[in-house]
C-alpha cells in the first residue's frame, strides 16, 4: 500500500467488506478505493443497498469482516479501534431518535462523552458544545423526549464534536428530519466544518444534499464505486457512467 501524504485525512484502497459466513457470505463492498484530503467534504452516494453506509461501518469497526487497507490521520487501521481512533474519528447517525439514550439528559450524554475521553473542564465544555450547535445552556438538562428531531440531531452533533475529532462520518444526517429543518442542520454542519477545520465523509442518497455539502463524491452501485467526480461535474451533468446519469435524471431535487 502506498503511504498517504500529510495532506490526506483518509485513504481507502481495495476495500472489501463481507457479512455472514461460509455459504451465507455476502460481499457488501467490492474493491473500493478513494482518498479524502484534510478539510475536504467527500460524499458517498447511491441507492439503498449500494454499500455506502457499510464503508462507514468498516471504518468504525462495526463491520469487522473486511480486507484491504484503510489509512486514517496517519495511521493504518487494524482490526481494533482504540480511544485514539475515536478521538480522531466520530460519527453522526441517521436517526437522532435512536442514537440518544431516552433516560439520559443532554448534560449526561455530553458529560459522559467528555469524561470518557479524559477532559476535565467538563461543565464549561458542555456549555460551549451546546452553543456551537445552536442550542445553548438552556437545553442542558432536557431529555430527548423534550426535544424536536432537529434539536436531537444537534445534540448528536455536539456529542460527536466533544472529543475534538479531525474527521466526522455523516450517515444520512438529515434524512430522518422534517424538510423544514434539514437545511438548518446542513448549514450548521457546513459552518462547523469551517470553524473546527473538520474533514467530512458523508453518506447520502440525496444528490442535492451532496451537492450542497461536498467537494467530490463517489457513486456506488451494488457495492462498487463506479465513478468519482467533482460536485461541479455533477451539477453540470459531466458524468462518464450510465448509472450516475441515471441517478441525476431520477433525482427529485435536481442538482443545481
Amino acid at each position: 500500500m502506498s503511504t498517504p501524504s500529510k495532506d490526506i485525512a483518509l485513504k481507502i484502497e481495495d476495500l472489501n467488506v463481507y457479512f455472514g459466513d461460509h455459504h451465507d457470505l455476502f460481499q457488501a463492498v467490492k474493491s473500493a478505493s478513494f482518498t479524502v484530503e484534510k478539510g475536504a467534504s467527500f460524499g458517498l452516494v447511491g441507492e439503498s443497498g449500494s454499500g455506502k453506509s457499510t464503508i462507514l461501518k468498516a471504518l468504525t469497526g462495526l463491520a469487522p469482516q473486511w480486507e484491504g487497507h484503510m489509512h486514517v490521520a496517519g495511521q493504518d487501521l487494524g482490526r481494533k479501534r482504540d480511544r485514539t481512533f475515536y478521538r480522531t474519528v466520530q460519527m453522526v447517525f441517521q436517526d437522532p431518535y435512536a442514537s440518544l439514550h431516552p433516560r439520559q439528559s443532554v448534560d449526561q450524554v455530553l458529560s459522559e462523552t467528555l469524561h470518557l475521553h479524559g477532559f476535565r473542564d467538563i461543565d464549561d465544555r458542555v456549555d460551549q458544545l451546546l452553543r456551537d450547535v445552536g442550542l445553548g445552556p438552556a437545553f442542558r438538562f432536557r431529555y430527548p423526549h423534550q426535544l424536536s428531531g432537529g434539536q436531537r440531531q444537534r445534540v448528536a452533533i455536539a456529542r460527536a464534536l466533544a472529543p475534538e475529532p479531525q474527521i466526522l462520518l455523516l450517515d444520512e444526517p438529515t434524512s430522518a428530519l422534517d424538510v423544514s429543518v434539514q437545511a438548518e442542520i446542513l448549514n450548521l454542519l457546513s459552518d462547523l466544518r469551517k470553524e473546527h477545520h473538520l474533514t467530512y465523509i458523508m453518506v447520502s442518497h440525496d444528490l442535492a444534499v451532496v451537492a450542497h455539502m461536498c467537494d467530490r463524491a463517489a457513486v456506488m452501485q451494488n457495492g462498487e464505486i463506479v465513478e468519482i467526480l467533482s460536485i461541479d461535474d455533477m451539477r453540470n451533468d459531466r458524468s462518464s457512467h450510465d448509472y450516475t446519469r441515471h441517478l441525476l435524471a431520477a433525482s427529485a431535487n435536481r442538482v443545481a
